[in-house]
């Protein structure tokens, strides 16, 4: 899937993983992403958006093995670390070009390399800032409705961020990703 960006008179094309839309339900969705790769960091305590992305920009930016310069692509993932609280896990989404053998090596030894597996998701869609309490309601809501369909969550949430810092916040696509059982 590709996003259009346009900045000025330039449309730029953002990629995006490959899923399957498998169902609609009150609030959600169900979809099957295939497997894709990312590059991820750990970042303790506060401002951790800002020091992430400026880690994982610096990678994509050309801060690897041979300074290779790679595309922006859509979404940014973030999660809880379960095995610490003050620890919040960023990825970004790598070209669908890639594969594990030809991403260069990060500079940065913070930055793991690793291929999410296929999965079942159940993603709710919302608008709006990026902020821990908007995240809060709309995780909610999707736990709320997988429980009223008897669907039973198989991870935690994760944060996806579509757009840059920079397009008005009314307007930016924002999701809750949650790991489902689904039958098939």
């Amino acid at each position: 899937m590709t996003l259009l960006f346009t900045l000025g008179h330039n449309a730029m094309a953002i990629e995006e993983p490959d899923f399957e839309v498998l169902a609609e339900r009150e609030g959600y969705e169900v979809r099957r992403y295939e497997p894709y790769l990312v590059a991820e960091v750990d970042v303790v305590g506060g401002d951790s958006d800002g020091r992430a992305f400026r880690i994982l920009a610096g990678y994509i930016f050309g801060g690897n093995e041979g300074g290779q310069k790679m595309q922006m692509t859509a979404p940014v993932e973030s999660r809880d670390n379960s095995a610490r609280e003050d620890v919040t896990t960023y990825a970004f989404v790598m070209e669908r070009k890639f594969t594990m053998d030809t991403l260069p090596e990060p500079e940065d030894k913070r930055i793991r390399l690793l291929e999410r597996q296929g999965r079942v998701l159940a993603v709710r869609r919302y608008s709006g800032g990026w902020s821990e309490a908007k995240f809060e309601k709309n995780r909610q809501a999707l736990y709320d409705a997988l429980a009223r369909d008897s669907v039973r969550a198989a991870g935690d949430a994760e944060m996806a961020r579509y757009d840059p810092p920079f397009k008005p916040w009314f307007l930016r696509r924002n999701e809750v990703l949650v790991p489902i059982d689904w039958p098939g």
